[in-house]
Parts: C-alpha cells; sequence; structure tokens
C-alpha cells in the first residue's frame, strides 16, 4: 500500500481526494490537514510515502512545508497541488524538493497516477524546466549582480538546493560537514538578502527573468 497525508484548507477537496485515492486500492491515506503549520509537524511522525500538498493556505504554503518536511526525511516525496500555474511557484517546488507539480483541474486517474509515479520514485517534473533552473544557476553569460556575488562553493550549493537535496545530503556529496553546510546556506542567503531557501527560489526566478541571456 502507497501510504499519502493530504494538506488542503478545503475539506471538501481533501474528502474528495481520500476518496479518490481509496478507491484505487493500493493507496492508504493516513492523514490530513487544512494548516501547513500542522502538517509540517503530523508528516514527519507519519511517515506517509507521499504528502499531496495544496500549493496555497491561509497559514503558509506546500512548497515550504515540503521543504521542511524533506529537511527532517528526505524519502517523503511531495507533490504539489494548485490551483494557478505559476512559474515562480514551479521554480520554489523545484528548490524545495518536491517530485511533482500539478494542477487541480488534472482528471482524476491522472492523479491516482501521478500519485504511483512519485511513490515509486519517479519525478512529475518536466525535464526541460528543471534543466533549465539548473543551468540558469550554473551557467551565465550576464551574471546578475545579486547572483554574481555568490562564491563557486555556494553556487555549487544553490545548485544542489535547486536539485531538491537537503543540507545532510549535500554534506555527503561534497565530503562536508552538515554543520558546514548549513553555515554556506547561510552565507548564500544572506549575500541575496533573505531569509528561507523558497525566497531564493523566488528572488533567482525574478532576476534571471530579467537576464534571459543567462539560459
Amino acid at each position: 500500500m502507497i501510504r499519502v497525508f493530504l494538506l488542503d484548507d478545503h475539506e471538501v477537496v481533501r474528502r474528495g481526494l481520500a476518496d479518490l485515492l481509496h478507491a484505487a486500492g493500493d493507496i492508504e491515506v493516513v492523514g490530513e490537514s487544512g494548516s501547513a503549520q500542522e502538517a509540517a509537524r503530523r508528516i514527519p511522525a507519519l511517515r506517509p510515502d507521499v504528502a499531496v500538498l495544496d500549493a496555497r493556505l491561509p497559514d503558509g504554503n506546500g512548497i515550504d512545508v515540503c521543504r521542511d518536511v524533506r529537511a527532517i526525511d528526505s524519502s517523503i516525496k511531495g507533490l504539489i497541488l494548485t490551483s494557478y500555474e505559476d512559474d515562480e511557484a514551479l521554480f520554489a517546488a523545484i528548490m524545495a524538493g518536491a517530485s511533482g507539480y500539478v494542477l487541480k483541474q488534472i482528471r482524476g486517474t491522472d492523479l491516482v497516477d501521478a500519485v504511483r509515479r512519485v511513490a515509486a520514485g519517479q519525478s512529475l517534473l518536466d525535464p526541460a524546466v528543471t534543466q533549465r533552473v539548473l543551468e540558469r544557476i550554473r551557467n551565465g553569460v550576464e551574471q546578475p549582480r545579486e547572483l554574481a556575488s555568490l562564491t563557486e562553493q555556494e553556487r555549487r550549493i544553490l545548485e544542489y538546493v535547486a536539485e531538491g537535496l537537503t543540507n545532510r545530503e549535500i554534506a555527503g556529496r561534497m565530503f562536508l560537514a552538515e554543520k558546514t553546510v548549513k553555515n554556506y546556506v547561510s552565507s548564500l542567503l544572506a549575500k541575496l538578502g533573505l531569509e528561507r531557501r523558497t525566497q531564493a527560489a523566488v528572488l533567482a526566478t525574478r532576476l534571471l527573468g530579467e537576464h534571459p541571456h543567462t539560459l
């Protein structure tokens, strides 16, 4: 059975999603919430295979929940469900380590298939979009001033963050202490004048949108 947690501030939507997933036969809804803060606390304890997360909530958003949960347990896959097609939110979802980003207009059978694919370790994010995000970070003919201030090491770490890796996973890739990676992340956020990773994602999207030659 695929274990799923549902986060959506509309009870009717949660009930509909739960009924749809239960009917699939191989999916079990192990928890649900209408609050981002509550979900961020409960999901790591319940350890679902997939967390279906509403992108916009009264007390936060599913993208932040995805990042916070994966920082604790990277085996939990995040599937962002949204009513809006938003490039900045898509970039933020990639930065937060989400495995998928789908619109609420999706057909029921397609959503069930999306949950199964994400649970199996597949990514539903368009590879071309993901690659474009990474290329924007990695290269650049005309680097935006803010991103140009990052050191080569900070740029590499930002690239790993874009791939959805936690500080612990980045530390393993770069043969650094986790605390060292945390310090690098703090440094690059400070240089960008930000507090959180998702803010960095949104700012980078805007900066790079103004510098199309960085693609």
